[in-house]
């Protein structure tokens, strides 16, 4: 039904499109994340209320059927999933994006006139394909239905590359003939391709392609504009093909890396996953009451979150053990690397749910300098953003990658399940220092432990 004039869904279009920038914009700090989030989704709701008003729908029922049933299904599971799981359901927002464009505009391709609006066509069906395909099996690395490590075979880059030509050459032949059986090829083409490009990559390295495919996944709905004729796909399109672009390179940056090396490293050897055979080299454990004694005693201290801590879910006994040490006039701040957890912002989300005060929460730039006058850097769960091979070993994969100084605190503490490296797959030289000490076990666990020792004193 079409009951709003063009003025009235124009004037819509620009409030929704509104809101997508400033959900953006809330999403740039931890303090206004959840406000952006919410801005966004009204953008959002305004947009899908105005395409029902100001459009002739056919089959009205049959997509509002759809939508329930989409909804049914997702926002359960949106509830249900963790925080160390959120990029893994990233992956699959992203792929489901891209194949419905894929769709949409193989459903459009008889409805178009123009080379113009059969180009967008092709960019679409190819685009989405890949962002689909890819976002997949990027999902099923971070998941563990596969080997999380880059997958290469002999005369991979070979066949990617031809791969990718047939793409190209398929992608012109649609343009010239608007045929739909070049469509159809393209697309399979298209998801042959995004399960090639993302093989190769494995590791740290994952969620930085997460990130790159959704930014496919934004210009392929900026593309489907193009195809319907709708002026907010395209500029939405473009805000998330934009910002996912911005996050890849943040994060590539943060690696210390380039994106082609991220992509195609590999096929090199230049892969930030390596072995995940555990040391035997001798270290200095701890019993928790001893650590307990380092932190009760200290006047400053810095704890360094990362993956470890949020699979044990130890976020809440974290803040609880940094609130008793507060207590007790020990001064804590927690030190964020921009890659901590798995994706930019991960770890201040999962310690503001602890009710960790954004106040505490510091950037690498921000907390490196005040390590120098740390008596205790807690080491929680990370690993590579903490190696001194980031710096000191030119051979190294991680070689190059802004980390946190944590070598330089007084009394430098680790817990760790075992011995076993981070995702780059080297050693962690700082393990083996004398002012190091580990408490091995589970993180929740042993800060559990620490937790009541230090309650003890």
């Amino acid at each position: 039904m079409s009951i709003l004039s063009i003025e009235a869904t124009a004037l819509l279009y620009l409030i929704a499109a509104v809101c997508f920038i400033l959900a953006l914009k809330g999403l740039s700090s931890p303090k206004s994340a959840r406000r952006g989030n919410l801005i966004g989704a009204a953008g959002a709701v305004i947009a899908l209320v105005t395409v029902f008003l100001s459009t002739e729908l056919d089959n009205v029922a049959l997509i509002i059927a759809t939508i329930l049933v989409g909804s049914a299904i997702a926002a359960p599971i949106s509830r249900r999933v963790a925080m160390t799981q959120m990029p893994q359901l990233v992956a699959l927002f992203n792929g489901v994006g891209g194949g419905a464009a894929a769709l949409v505009a193989l459903l459009e391709l008889t409805h178009v006139e123009g080379i113009g609006a059969v180009i967008a066509v092709a960019f679409t069906v190819l685009v989405g394909a890949v962002s689909f395909s890819g976002s997949v099996i990027t999902f099923a690395k971070l998941q563990e239905l596969m080997p999380t490590r880059p997958i290469v075979f002999p005369g991979g880059p070979v066949v990617m590359a031809i791969v990718a030509i047939a793409s190209l050459a398929a992608a012109v032949w649609l343009v010239v003939t608007s045929d739909p059986t070049a469509a159809y090829v393209l697309l399979a083409l298209g998801l042959a391709l995004g399960v090639l490009f993302v093989l190769p990559v494995g590791g740290a390295d994952v969620p930085i392609v997460i990130s790159l495919l959704n930014a496919f996944t934004g210009l392929t709905v900026a593309a489907s504009g193009l195809v319907l004729g709708n002026t907010l796909l395209l500029v939405a399109g473009t805000l998330v093909g934009a910002s996912g672009t911005i996050l890849t390179r943040a994060m590539a940056s943060a690696m210390g890396r380039s994106v082609a090396g991220i992509l195609f490293g590999a096929f090199k050897g230049g892969s930030t996953a390596g072995s995940t055979v555990a040391s035997d080299r001798p270290v200095r454990s701890s019993s928790a009451e001893d650590v307990a004694i380092l932190l009760g005693y200290a006047q400053r201290v810095i704890v360094v979150p990362g993956y470890g801590l949020a699979v044990a879910q130890a976020q809440h006994t974290m803040a609880e053990l940094a609130t008793t040490l507060e207590a007790k006039g020990i001064e804590v701040v927690f030190g964020i690397h921009p890659v901590a957890g798995r994706m930019p912002g991960h770890m201040n989300v999962l310690l503001a749910e602890a009710n960790v005060p954004y106040e505490v929460l510091q950037e690498m730039d921000e907390v490196n300098p005040q390590f120098k006058t740390a008596d205790v850097a807690l080491v929680v769960g990370a690993n590579d953003v903490v190696n001194p091979a980031a710096k000191s070993s030119p051979g190294s994969p991680i070689y190059g990658m802004p980390i946190l100084d944590v070598a330089s605190a007084r009394q430098v503490v680790f817990l760790k399940r075992s011995m076993r490296p981070g995702f780059a797959g080297i050693e962690n030289d700082l393990l083996f220092e004398p002012q190091t000490t580990l408490l091995f076990g589970d993180a929740k666990e042993s800060l559990t432990k620490v937790l009541g020792a230090v309650k003890a004193l």
